[in-house]
């Protein structure tokens, strides 16, 4: 773990990261977050007729489209030529809700933690607002990076638990 924080100064101001001594190498982060729900609305998304649409694909396509963007809602990230954006989403009857789970990759020179939480944070945040008709005490929880692999630092897996 590091034992500075990387986005500040000697001087205690806000800077972004200089990257480019570092190796361009194959980085890939995967990030989890869960929207729990009632039973029953849980069936309405699955039944795909929420009254505005396809729940689950605006909630991918709005996952991608923010891991794409992450540089401009997150003050200080690089932005960066993602080769790869999945999100996924699947149904837990025991939550009862949605786990989605995304993964970003590129070839570069610094890592994708950033862009695959956020891509997990609005595809929750879609689901959410596409269903807020229906039940608006729905819960988006355990946002967290579950793995992310290359650079300096390595490997890292959260623990399960």
């Amino acid at each position: 773990m590091a034992k500075t924080l990387t986005h500040i100064g000697k001087r205690g101001e806000a800077r972004m990261v200089d990257v480019s001594a570092k190796a361009a190498t194959e980085r890939v982060a995967i990030a989890e977050g869960r929207v729990v729900m009632s039973a029953a609305t849980l069936e309405l998304v699955l039944s795909g007729n929420a009254k505005k649409g396809d729940v689950l694909g605006a909630a991918r396509i709005a996952g991608i489209m923010a891991a794409k963007r992450t540089s401009e809602l997150i003050p200080l990230c690089h932005p960066l030529a993602l080769s790869k954006v999945e999100v996924e989403i699947e149904l837990d009857r025991k939550l009862p809700g949605l786990v989605v789970r995304a993964t970003c990759k590129l070839t570069g020179q610094t890592g994708v933690e950033m862009e695959a939480l956020t891509a997990v944070s609005v595809a929750c945040l879609t689901i959410y607002d596409m269903v807020k008709a229906v039940e608006r005490g729905m819960r988006i929880e355990g946002i967290h990076l579950v793995e992310k692999r290359g650079g300096k630092s390595g490997v890292y897996r959260a623990k399960r638990g």
